[in-house]
């Protein structure tokens, strides 16, 4: 699909993914639904019981108009990763149409309902905004007591590889996080972030680089003093010889990371070893890299080598 005639889209795609997990045994199964262009692919199972479940998105990318819509159930004591088959392509859509010539936006929203003990660990791909792109995505996270979520992104703003730059696109996020508590729901979170215009290039945004990402992880229990002051150590430790900006600070029950520079494999990189320091940290295994991750590289093999 040319990113012109995606720009001029009449009929953009509705696509719904509505998912259930439950506890069964040692390990997570999972039922639900989907419609175009969602498509629930394969689910395995990893030594940590999670159920792992890629998501297929066969329209081949985002155009003006489009809106996905992903609903995640987990029960109690479940534990699910979700992630997606490939990069996540937004195409053009400012001054592309003489009807719209403002652009239109394509929309992602993401509910996720944990019960008491869950686990979800949400990790899509790159999202890759083509130059004039519009792209908001919006998440909402409902936790019950002793539930962990863990979710990271990763954007890349134009296609740099060809000297494309993101131009009048703008991609926009929202995360709310809310613990339910035995007087009233706690806000653990609200995240609200803009790319695009005068932020490209401010210091105080991406200073001219064109990648930017976002980690961050709900714990169940909130950690001690010792515990969280060792969490965060080992995860700047794990920012050497990797390229680009990297900071990570404590949340009241958690943390947040930060990356921005040019290299989608660093951020992708630093992120999966934060993701092992949460797994190990609850006495869980090692995460297992997705099977349709396309990675040549191991960047948790890496880690390990490096700190041997």
């Amino acid at each position: 699909m040319g990113s012109q005639a995606a720009s001029n889209n009449a009929n953009p795609w509705r696509g719904e993914a509505r998912l259930q997990f439950v506890r069964s045994g040692a390990r997570t199964i999972h039922q639900g639904s989907s419609s175009a262009p969602l498509k629930l692919q394969r689910a395995f199972h990893q030594a940590s019981g999670h159920c792992e479940l890629p998501l297929l998105h066969t329209a081949g990318g985002l155009v003006g108009g489009d809106e996905l819509l992903i609903e995640a159930q987990l029960a109690a004591g479940s534990q699910a990763l979700l992630t997606s088959v490939a990069a996540q392509k937004v195409y053009g859509s400012v001054g592309r149409c003489r009807l719209t010539p403002e652009g239109r936006w394509a929309r992602q929203h993401l509910h996720v309902q944990l019960e008491p003990g869950s686990d979800l660990e949400w990790l899509p791909q790159e999202l890759v905004v083509y130059a004039g792109g519009l792209y908001q995505q919006q998440a909402r996270v409902e936790l019950a007591a002793g539930s962990s979520f863990l979710a990271a992104d990763v954007v890349r703003l134009g296609r740099t590889a060809a000297g494309e730059e993101l131009g009048d696109g703008c991609w926009r996020s929202a995360l709310e996080i809310r613990r339910t508590t035995a007087a009233s729901p706690r806000w653990l979170l609200v995240d609200r972030l803009e790319l695009g215009g005068a932020a490209l290039h401010d210091p105080h945004g991406l200073a001219g680089q064109p990648v930017f990402g976002s980690l961050v992880w709900a714990a169940p229990q909130a950690l001690a003093r010792e515990q969280l002051d060792e969490l965060l150590a080992n995860c700047r430790a794990d920012r050497a010889g990797l390229e680009g900006e990297m900071a990570c600070g404590a949340l009241e029950q958690g943390l947040v990371a930060r990356y921005r520079g040019h290299s989608s494999q660093a951020a992708r990189f630093w992120f999966s070893r934060i993701w092992r320091h949460t797994r190990l940290l609850r006495g869980l295994p090692p995460p297992e890299l997705p099977r349709v991750w396309p990675f040549q590289e191991q960047p948790l093999q890496q880690r390990q080598t490096c700190s041997a």
